[in-house]
C-alpha cells in the first residue's frame, strides 16, 4: 500500500490538536496586555485619594464655601479617550455634575456612555463625593469619570 493512502487516525488527532492550539495562542496573543495593568495603576491611587480627599471636602467645603461654584475637573486619558466633568456646588454642597468630555467615537462608545454617564451622575449626586462605584461594562469610562471628579472637587475646596 502506498503511504499516502494509509489511514493513521492518530496523526489525523494530534494535528488538529495542534491546530487548535496553535490557533487558541494566536487569539490570546492579540488581547493588549498593557492596558489591565496601565489601568490597574491608574484606578489604584483613585479610591484612596478619593476616600481620603473627599472627606476632607465635605467637611470643610460646606463650613468654608458660600455661594455657587462651577468648576471643572482634570481631564482623565482613558484607554478609549478622555473623560473630563463639571461640577456645580451650593454652599458646599454638590447640585450638578456634567460630563464635558467622555469617548463618543463610535457607536459602540456611544451605547456605553448613554447609560453610564447618567448614572455615574445619580451615583456623585447621591455620595456628594468622587466615592462611587464603577459602573459594569464601562469601567474605563468610570475610572476617569472618578479621578476627574475627585480632582474638581479637591479644587473648588481649596
Amino acid at each position: 500500500m502506498h503511504t499516502l493512502r494509509k489511514t493513521r487516525p492518530l496523526r489525523r488527532v494530534v494535528l488538529a490538536s495542534a491546530a487548535t492550539v496553535s490557533g487558541i495562542v494566536l487569539l490570546l496573543s492579540l488581547k493588549p496586555h498593557t492596558s489591565p495593568g496601565v489601568a490597574g495603576l491608574a484606578s489604584a491611587p483613585a479610591p484612596t485619594a478619593g476616600s481620603s480627599a473627599s472627606a476632607g471636602t465635605a467637611g470643610s467645603g460646606g463650613s468654608a464655601v458660600t455661594g455657587t461654584r462651577t468648576v471643572t475637573g482634570d481631564s482623565v486619558q482613558t484607554r478609549w479617550g478622555p473623560v473630563q466633568v463639571r461640577v456645580t456646588l451650593k454652599d458646599g454642597k454638590l447640585t450638578d455634575v456634567t460630563a464635558v468630555t467622555y469617548p463618543q467615537e463610535n457607536p459602540r462608545d456611544q451605547q456605553i456612555n448613554s447609560y453610564a454617564i447618567p448614572q455615574l451622575t445619580r451615583e456623585a449626586l447621591t455620595a456628594q463625593s468622587a466615592d462611587i462605584d464603577t459602573v459594569s461594562g464601562a469601567t474605563y469610562t468610570s475610572d476617569g469619570y472618578r479621578q476627574s471628579l475627585q480632582s474638581a472637587l479637591d479644587s473648588a475646596s481649596g
